[in-house]
């Protein structure tokens, strides 16, 4: 309605300003005019607020319907919501009611129950009073049977005690060694299940012989014809021959092969070289023996270098010095108890990195440390020192990391383990030194260590008898029945094998064994 008001006015503005312009422009004579256009303003203004008012009234009318309809909805909403809320207050209302109910109830029988904890504590009070009155009855009855059993046993109560305590000591004594048992039992079968499968695992892949050469060597040749040769015209190839090498030559039934005698491994080596150089070359007489023997001496440092690369290179050792490797390929012509020391050194690394990989441990270190152990034993001139110390100061000398020295040093125990590696090297070396047929012990030193476990054995009390088996590797205990019992025969192993280890030294380990019998004789007459 608003726009159609506007409109008249401007149109009603319009037409007075085109009257005032034609009335001066065209003065007198277009007033006639003027005044026509503005009747015709007049009516199309008075025609514009006919409809505009029509339309206003209009509009008045469906606002207000809309209005009342917005009310009327509006009123519907709120009188829902309100007969909502009102029926929810009635249900709290109600439940209110029916919770102060329950808790009247509730306190009702609390109070019940007060009053039944005052009572049962009222009967507390006395049962205590009545229990002191009955300890002290009590402890005058103790006292007075304690005197009466004095009187009858005919001790005093700390002797009483003493002889309560020896029991029990008794019975502590025979639980303790049922654990002891028990846990040396599982212990052993698991620590004794796995070091078996390492150390077998690991002698496997060492693959090493159980027999070693110690005094002969055979040397092959082409065929039984050249034996002949080799002794030449009334033996004087052969005389030659050992004057030079100061090896005995032995030319026998064997086929296709001499034998090489000498306690000294590295003649024997020189020998065997000029051997095979001469019945390769064929000329084989008294001085061309004695050219092939000196030529073989002066390339024997060369040979011993060869052979000590060899095994680096078969163990797959990295960085060693060169000095290490000439010295560790002297090994091969060092005997140790008639075991080669370099087979000896080759199977202690490939024992001490097969248990380091089972394990988790180094085995850079390990196969290092075992293979250097006894290289000081290489060292032909006399020194103050161990074959241990000389190992050190070799491996020192020539570059060795801090860890495989003292994995060497501690081998023979000359000092304590100061990591893993160290301890696999030392069980390797045993291990190695230790399987039959590796090396043989002199006489006297195999029965003084016999004696001497036998006798330590014997110390303890309630032994009758102790045996020395399988060259000192078990140590069988026969004990008096009657002095000791079963559980007290665990113990007793226990403790004998506790003091073997702490003053014996031994190569492996020394089954303890303990034997107790009852022995019921009786003759039919």
């Amino acid at each position: 309605m608003a726009v159609y008001i506007a409109a008249a006015l401007g149109g009603l503005l319009l037409g007075f300003l085109v009257a005032f312009f034609l009335r001066k422009v065209f003065f007198s004579g277009a007033y006639k005019k003027a005044q026509e256009i503005l009747k015709e303003a007049e009516d199309e203004r008075e025609k514009i607020l006919r409809d505009a008012k029509r339309e206003a009234e209009r509009l008045k009318r469906e606002g207000a319907l809309e209005a009342k309809e917005r009310f009327i909805k509006y009123k519907t909403d709120y009188e829902r919501q309100m007969r909502g809320k009102r029926e929810k207050l009635e249900r709290d209302e109600k439940r209110l009611l029916r919770k102060e109910e329950s808790l009247k109830s509730m306190e009702a029988v609390l109070r019940e129950k007060e009053r039944e904890l005052r009572r049962r504590q009222n009967e507390v009070a006395q049962r205590e009073y009545d229990l002191k009155d009955r300890e002290k009855e009590l402890e005058q009855l103790k006292q007075e049977a304690e005197k009466k059993l004095e009187e009858i046993a005919g001790m005093t109560k700390d002797e009483a005690k003493q002889e309560i305590l020896k029991k029990v000591e008794a019975d502590i004594t025979q639980e303790k060694a049922k654990l002891i048992r028990e846990f040396k039992e599982g212990l052993e079968r698991d620590k004794e299940r796995m070091a078996r499968e390492i150390i077998a695992r690991a002698i496997q892949s060492s693959a090493a012989d159980a027999v070693t050469e110690s005094t002969v060597t055979v040397v092959e040749i082409p065929s039984d014809d050249m034996k002949g040769r080799i002794i030449g015209r009334e033996g004087r190839n052969i005389r030659a021959l050992e004057m030079a090498t100061e090896v005995d030559f032995i030319v026998d039934d064997t086929p296709e092969a001499i034998i090489l005698s000498s306690f000294d491994p590295l003649k024997r080596e020189i020998a065997k070289l000029a051997v095979q150089k001469l019945v390769a070359d064929g000329r084989i007489h008294p001085a061309r023996i004695e050219e092939v023997v000196e030529r073989v001496k002066e390339e024997m440092d060369e040979h011993i270098r060869k052979i000590g690369h060899e095994v680096v290179e078969e163990l797959g050792i990295k960085n060693l010095h060169p000095e290490l490797e000439y010295y560790i390929g002297k090994l091969k012509f060092r005997t140790s108890f008639g075991q080669n020391a370099l087979n000896h050194s080759k199977e202690v690394a490939l024992m001490a990195a097969h248990m380091a990989r089972e394990i988790g441990a180094r085995v850079d270190v390990a196969l290092r440390a075992g293979l250097l152990h006894d290289v000081g034993k290489a060292i032909d001139r006399d020194y103050n020192q161990s074959h241990v110390e000389l190992s050190v100061m070799l491996a020192r000398k020539y570059g060795e990391s801090e860890e495989v020295i003292q994995a060497i040093a501690s081998h023979h125990d000359e000092m304590n383990f100061p990591s893993v590696e160290a301890v696999l090297v030392q069980a390797a070396d045993t291990l190695s030194a230790a399987r039959p047929g590796a090396r043989r012990e002199l006489l006297e030193h195999y029965i003084k260590r016999i004696e001497t476990l036998e006798k330590l054995a014997s110390e303890f009390e309630g032994v009758a008898k102790a045996f020395a088996l399988q060259a000192g590797r078990e140590i069988r205990v026969i004990v008096q029945s009657d002095k000791v019992s079963d559980d007290d025969a665990y113990i007793l192993s226990y403790e004998i094998a506790r003091k073997i280890e702490k003053e014996l030294t031994y190569p492996g380990q020394i089954k303890v064994t303990v034997i107790r019998e009852v022995r019921a004789v009786e003759y039919s007459k």
